[in-house]
């Protein structure tokens, strides 16, 4: 983990960046016109809607809605988060990342490098023994895994002795810190895994950052896993995920199973694209993290009463991420079955095929709801009314949302209007309470407003031709905080390129407003006096907005409990007008 990149390295790397040489890099552009076109990499298309401009170092999908930066491409493309965005970009124009060093940097930096490197250490010692031990070979093959899948997932045997790693690896602490040993006194510690087939589990780089362990003869518990530390949070991580994107240039599906045996047993029959959760029931940061990479996930569970369980509980955490575009299925498999045994005995077109008819998440939520519901009653209706609606109230207002109500009001014979109605009421009695969102974040809607920001963010040069009063900044006007806060941005960092000048707003409530601001032409776009006609009488008009705001506050505050010697003087200037 290393120190925080300076702001000013980003904002150059960004405005040396050419978004053209860094797509064209990875998606072959043509030149039409004054921008360049491919087909979107981001949705199937046969005919090429994804632009990029040049002049505006923006990328724009009319068929999708995707768009940004060079930055932003990078990490919707490569999957990459914002860092290794900056990182990958910077490699690509040897450039060295610097860092803002201290002495907290360095510690935390060191600390998690050490847990890094004893993971690694331990990783190549269990591989070691696999290949010295008969016993967890023909375990192995007895599995039907052969040496090359092992070698891929990197699977090892961690020897039946209660100090291996102890007496391989010099650095008790980090191997505590890391889980591998259990202290048991101040004098005493002990390997946490021992006779068992481990299962490396790598981060979106490859980093070993914890282990899976699985007993080979009987015992309890079948399955040991690491510890949450400093690098490994369990909620969050996803065995196979590494190995599935390096497998699978172009991932569109992913699988999520239960066990780290069926990830590798389903990658040793060809199907190189499942994961698995840990252990634990498939949580929002997980489904977030894999639809980040693919539109379509199939959760694979035994048809058991707990495997429905775990089903149901993957449905409840993807209802507030679905959104159109998006699709979850649920596989159930046959009694007495699982991936591993399933995919070894039918094979990977079969198996395969089982995906395709997977159940989808919609049917599935009202299989399950109206399972123990008589709907032919006034009461059953009634009852999975109650039962669905907070349900849908989670999912994202999209299509798919609309449709589920449509299928709701066709289940309980209530209106749509009624159903989705009483919904919204709902929501907005549970929101009432809550206080307002910062002033700069609100949806901008006034044309000048929008004029003025677009100009700025498309011309930053045009900052230096009129002042921005800092009474724009504590108003309740929509989008005057936001403009204020670009103009001050500006002039405390003369050059600042329209892409880097976006990315300062990364991670704010206000940077998809921004993009789209930016993808769209403004009036005068080639013509610099008329540029700053156009600036000047949207900041004017701003500036006679807030003045009569202003005034319409103190000639009520005259009314009611009268004006300070300030306030008055203020009040009497604007009288003028």
């Amino acid at each position: 983990m290393a120190g925080r990149i300076p702001q000013s390295f980003i904002d150059d790397l960004i405005s040396r960046a050419d978004i053209v040489e860094v797509i064209n890099a990875r998606v072959p552009l043509k030149k039409k016109g004054r921008e360049y076109q491919a087909c979107c990499p981001f949705h199937n298309e046969k005919t090429p809607s994804f632009t990029v401009s040049e002049a505006k170092q923006f990328y724009h999908c009319f068929g999708c809605g995707a768009h940004g930066t060079a930055i932003g491409f990078l990490m919707e493309y490569e999957h990459l988060d914002f860092v290794d965005a900056i990182e990958t970009l910077a490699a690509e124009y040897h450039l060295e990342v610097p860092r803002e060093d201290s002495p907290w940097t360095r510690d935390t930096r060191d600390e998690k490098q050490e847990l890094y490197d004893v993971l690694e250490s331990a990783s190549h010692l269990y591989q070691s023994q696999l290949r010295q031990s008969d016993r967890a070979i023909q375990y192995l093959k007895q599995r039907g895994l052969s040496g090359e899948i092992a070698k891929r997932y990197k699977l090892g045997y961690a020897p039946n002795e209660w100090s291996y790693l102890i007496d391989n690896i010099d650095n008790i602490n980090a191997l505590e810190k890391s889980g591998m040993v259990i202290r048991k006194s101040a004098d005493k510690q002990y390997d946490r895994f021992r006779d068992r087939i481990m299962f490396p589990i790598l981060d979106r780089r490859g980093h070993t950052i914890a282990f899976g362990g699985r007993i080979i003869d009987d015992g309890e518990p079948k399955y040991l896993n690491s510890p949450e530390t400093e690098i490994f949070h369990k909620g969050y991580e996803l065995y196979g995920f590494y190995e599935a994107r390096q497998a699978v240039r172009k991932l569109t599906r992913i699988i999520v199973v239960e066990g780290y045996m069926d990830v590798v047993a389903l990658a040793q029959n060809g199907i190189e694209y499942a994961v698995a959760s840990l252990g634990t029931a498939t949580t929002k940061d997980q489904i977030q993290k894999l639809f980040r990479s693919v539109h379509q996930i199939v959760f694979c569970y035994d048809g058991d009463n707990a495997g429905r369980k775990a089903a149901w509980r993957a449905l409840e955490n993807t209802l507030p991420i679905i959104r159109d575009g998006l699709e979850a299925s649920f596989l159930f498999l046959p009694e007495g079955e699982d991936p591993d045994s399933l995919v070894r005995k039918e094979g990977k077109t079969a198996f395969e095929q089982r995906l395709d008819q997977a159940t989808p998440l919609s049917e599935f939520l009202f299989k399950a709801l109206t399972q123990e519901i008589n709907i032919e009653t006034m009461e059953g209706k009634a009852k999975l009314e109650n039962k669905a609606k907070p349900l849908l109230g989670k999912i994202p207002e999209s299509i798919f949302k609309d449709l589920m109500y449509q299928r709701l009001s066709e289940l309980v014979g209530i209106s749509v209007e009624k159903l989705s109605g009483e919904s919204k009421q709902q929501e907005t009695a549970s929101t009432s309470v809550q206080p307002a969102p910062p002033r700069s974040t609100r949806k901008i809607k006034q044309n000048a407003t929008r004029d003025a920001i677009a100009l700025l963010l498309h011309h930053p040069e045009l900052a230096s031709v009129c002042a921005i009063p800092d009474t724009f900044r504590d108003t309740s006007l929509q989008g005057f905080a936001l403009l204020h806060q670009l103009h001050e941005t500006i002039l405390n960092n003369p050059g600042l390129s329209s892409s880097a000048l976006l990315e300062r707003w990364r991670g704010t409530n206000e940077f998809e407003i921004l993009q789209k601001l930016l993808q769209r032409d403004v009036q005068g776009t080639d013509d610099k006096q008329a540029q700053e006609a156009v600036y000047k009488d949207a900041v004017q008009q701003l500036l006679n907005k807030y003045k009569d705001e202003r005034y319409e506050v103190l000639d009520a505050k005259l009314r009611e409990s009268g004006l300070s010697d300030t306030e008055m003087q203020e009040y009497k200037e604007l009288l003028k007008r």
